[in-house]
């Protein structure tokens, strides 16, 4: 089970440096993913979809192609939590090994 809590600044700015290419914009973490193609894309995004409902908590995220752009925020902090870094973090070993 993961904790769920809001994170300090220094427990977000920690978690920034083990995921490249994410920034905060807007007061969520924020990347652009891109793929080979369409259907690597979906793909992805179906791995990530079964995960996010496993633990119960939901991207925004748009795809045009082969590119999924993602913002994760915990609504009901209004801030980035721990949720988020987990989420992004799966998101990452996913598209590294693809």
């Amino acid at each position: 089970m993961i904790e769920r809590r809001m994170l300090t600044e220094d427990e977000l700015k920690e978690g920034l440096k083990e995921l490249p290419g994410w920034d905060l914009l807007d007061n969520k973490l924020h990347k652009q993913y891109k793929f080979d193609s369409f259907a690597e894309a979906m793909g992805w995004m179906a791995t990530v979809a079964i995960y996010a409902d496993k633990i119960d908590h939901h991207p925004e995220w748009s795809n045009v192609y082969n590119r999924v752009t993602v913002d994760l925020i915990t609504h009901s902090y209004y801030s980035v939590s721990t949720l988020d870094l987990e989420l992004a973090r799966f998101m990452e070993r996913v598209f590294r090994t693809g």
